[in-house]
C-alpha cells in the first residue's frame, strides 16, 4: 500500500455547514484525491452522536480538542510516497486557487499529519490480504489514538508489544472486526480552540490503531477496553482518542441535524 498514509480529524465549527462539509468533501475533494495516480486509497468516516455517547464509557479522551473531531478521514500514498505526496499538496493548492475549498471558513483540522503504517492484520474468517483489506466494504471502524511517550526507553517496547497484542487479539476473537492496522506518527500539525497550529515531527509520538467491522462499530467499542494501559501500556500509552465511527453513506448526512435545530433555537 505504500510507505505513508495521512490521517485529518476535522471539526465543523457551525452546526448547520454538515450538509455542506460533506457534500464537498464526498463529491468533489474526495474524488480528485482518488484520481491522482499516487493514491493508492482514500477513505472517512463520521464520528455521529451514538458513536460520542458510546466511547465516553471508556472515560473521557485524553485531548478535548481531538475529541471535538466530528470526523476522521485517511489516504495511502503509493511508493515513491514522497512525489505521490507533493502531487497531492499540489492538488490541494491548485482547488483552493480555483475556489473549491469552502470548508477552510468553518472547520478545525484538530490533528493532521503523516504515518508511517505499521503491521497490519485480518481475520481468520477471511481470506483476503492485509493489503486488500482498506478496500473491503465495512460499516465503520474502531479507531484509537495514542501518545506514546516516550516513543523510546524503558518500558516503552513493552507497552507497544502489549497494544499490539491486543489489536492481534481483538482482529483473531471478536465477532463482526475483519482486520486491523497500525501506524506510527513521522509528521504531524495539530490545530487549537483558537485556530493556532503546532507542527511536530518526532516519529512515533502517536500511533493511530485503525479496527475495520463488518458489525455496527458502537456494538463493538467494548473491545477498545482491552487495549492500551488495559494491555500493559499504563505510564507510556495515553489514549487521546478511542471511539467508533461510522462509514458515510452519500447524501446520508444528517446525524447532526439535532444539533443544528439545538443552535438554531438557542440563537
Amino acid at each position: 500500500m505504500g510507505a505513508r498514509v495521512f490521517f485529518s480529524f476535522p471539526e465543523v465549527l457551525d452546526p448547520a455547514r454538515h450538509p455542506d462539509y460533506n457534500a464537498w468533501h464526498q463529491l468533489d475533494h474526495r474524488p480528485e484525491n482518488l484520481a491522482l495516480p499516487g493514491v493508492a486509497h482514500g477513505d472517512r468516516w463520521v464520528r455521529t452522536p451514538r458513536c460520542r455517547e458510546a466511547s465516553a464509557a471508556l472515560g473521557p479522551d485524553g485531548d478535548a480538542g481531538l475529541a471535538a473531531a466530528q470526523y476522521a478521514a485517511m489516504y495511502w500514498f503509493r511508493d515513491p510516497a514522497e512525489q505521490s505526496i507533493r502531487e497531492w499538496v499540489e492538488l490541494g493548492s491548485t482547488t483552493a486557487e480555483q475556489g473549491r475549498r469552502p470548508d477552510q471558513d468553518w472547520t478545525r483540522r484538530r490533528l493532521t499529519g503523516f504515518f508511517a503504517p505499521l503491521r497490519g492484520w485480518v481475520s481468520p474468517r477471511v481470506a483476503i490480504s492485509a493489503a486488500a483489506l482498506p478496500f473491503r466494504p465495512v460499516r465503520g471502524v474502531l479507531l484509537e489514538v495514542w501518545r506514546v511517550d516516550p516513543p523510546r526507553g524503558p518500558g516503552t517496547d513493552a507497552a507497544l508489544h502489549g497494544l499490539h497484542g491486543a489489536v492481534a487479539t481483538s482482529v483473531e476473537q471478536a465477532p463482526g472486526i475483519v482486520g486491523a492496522w497500525s501506524f506510527a506518527s513521522r509528521r504531524t500539525t495539530t490545530e487549537d480552540d483558537a485556530g493556532a497550529t503546532s507542527s511536530e515531527e518526532r516519529w512515533g509520538r502517536l500511533q493511530v490503531v485503525v479496527r475495520y467491522c463488518e458489525d455496527d462499530p458502537v456494538g463493538l467499542v467494548d473491545v477498545l477496553a482491552q487495549t492500551g494501559p488495559a494491555a500493559g501500556g499504563g505510564g507510556v500509552l495515553t489514549p487521546l482518542l478511542r471511539t467508533p465511527l461510522e462509514t458515510i453513506d452519500p447524501w446520508s448526512w444528517d446525524w447532526f441535524d439535532a444539533d443544528f435545530a439545538t443552535s438554531g433555537s438557542d440563537g
